[in-house]
């Protein structure tokens, strides 16, 4: 049997190991607020093209890996970190420098966003559409819920910003973006 004062004595060095424990991801930096300001456009998103009395030119164009859609009689067209409305200006532009059309009518809208992406402790995990005004939390919804051995109360949010991909931890009550991957945590005890 071990004396009680022996017990004691190594009581304050316990609790203290128990204290320098986190849960895993605990230690990741918050999720920053999500940016001010439109949509930037990014590779993997789907957009409709209307050119007014266009039809050839008008139709659905892929964001391509480097952020560019390729367009007939334009060729490659920078799409990647624009609004809709700045590359709709942009197409403008170019189809009037190149006298192409002289008054272009042209409107750009996301047929669909780049996809999120989730693992972790879902039921399952995999790569879904993202919807737009989603949250963490309805993200995990889409992948099947939780599963019972889930950290619920936070996850890891890996985010693309600029050029970088940076893990954050965010409640369950974030907003999520199109191209996330989110992580749920497995819980320790």
């Amino acid at each position: 049997m071990i004396p009680r004062r022996v017990l004691l004595g190594a009581l304050p060095a316990l609790l203290s190991g128990c204290a320098a424990w986190q849960a895993p991801g605990y230690n990741l930096p918050p999720l920053p607020a999500p940016p001010s300001g439109p949509y930037a456009l990014g590779p993997g998103d789907v957009l409709t093209i209307r050119i007014y009395d266009q039809d050839q030119m008008s139709g659905t164009y892929h964001v391509d890996d480097s952020g560019y859609i390729d367009m007939p009689l334009l060729g490659l067209v920078k799409a990647g970190g624009s609004s809709t409305d700045a590359l709709g200006a942009a197409i403008s532009r170019s189809l009037r420098a190149r006298q192409l059309i002289l008054r272009p009518s042209v409107a750009v809208e996301v047929s669909s966003y780049r996809p999120f992406y989730i693992l972790g402790e879902v039921n399952n995990p995999g790569q879904y559409p993202y919807r737009p005004g989603m949250t963490v939390l309805s993200a995990i919804s889409i992948a099947g819920g939780f599963t019972y051995r889930a950290e619920t109360a936070y996850v890891g949010v890996t985010r693309d910003i600029g050029s970088n991909a940076v893990q954050y931890r965010a409640p369950t009550h974030a907003m999520a973006q199109p191209g996330d991957v989110i992580t749920v945590f497995e819980r320790r005890f």
